[in-house]
C-alpha cells in the first residue's frame, strides 16, 4: 500500500472515531424523562416531592461556591500552587470557617429548643401540681 493510501485510511479511522463515537453515545443515552419514565411509581412520586429541595441545595451550594471565590482569604489551593511541597491536603480556609460557623449555630439552636423544651415540661409539670 502506498504512502497517500495509509494516510486516507487514517484519516477516515479519525473521522469515524472522532465523529462517530460520541454520536453513538449520544444515540445510546437516554434521556431524563426516560429515565424518570422507567422509574417505579412511589420513586417518581419521592423524586417529584423532594426535586425542590435537591434544587434549593444546589442552588445554595452555587452560592457558597460564588462566596468563597470572592473572598480574599486564600485558600490551600492558591498555596499548593505557589509552593508545591506544601501540604497536599487542599481544603478552603472559607468554607471550613462557614462550616465551623453553620455547626455552632446548629448547636445553638439545638440548645434553644431543648430549653425550651424543660421549660414547657416545667410549665406542665407546674399546672398539673396546682391543679391537684
Amino acid at each position: 500500500m502506498s504512502r497517500a493510501g495509509m494516510w486516507i485510511k487514517m484519516a477516515a479511522t479519525l473521522v469515524v472515531f472522532s465523529v462517530g463515537g460520541p454520536a453513538l453515545i449520544y444515540y445510546v443515552q437516554p434521556t431524563d424523562e426516560e429515565l424518570f419514565k422507567k422509574y417505579n411509581p412511589e420513586l417518581q412520586k419521592r423524586s417529584l416531592e423532594n426535586r425542590e429541595q435537591r434544587q434549593q441545595d444546589f442552588d445554595n451550594f452555587v452560592n457558597k461556591l460564588k462566596g468563597y471565590s470572592k473572598s480574599d482569604k486564600p485558600s490551600n489551593w492558591t498555596v499548593l500552587i505557589l509552593r508545591p511541597s506544601a501540604d497536599k491536603i487542599a481544603v478552603w480556609e472559607v468554607a471550613a470557617a462557614d462550616e465551623a460557623h453553620t455547626k455552632a449555630n446548629a448547636l445553638e439552636e439545638q440548645k434553644r429548643q431543648a430549653a425550651e423544651i424543660e421549660k414547657r415540661r416545667d410549665e406542665i409539670k407546674r399546672l398539673s401540681m396546682s391543679g391537684k
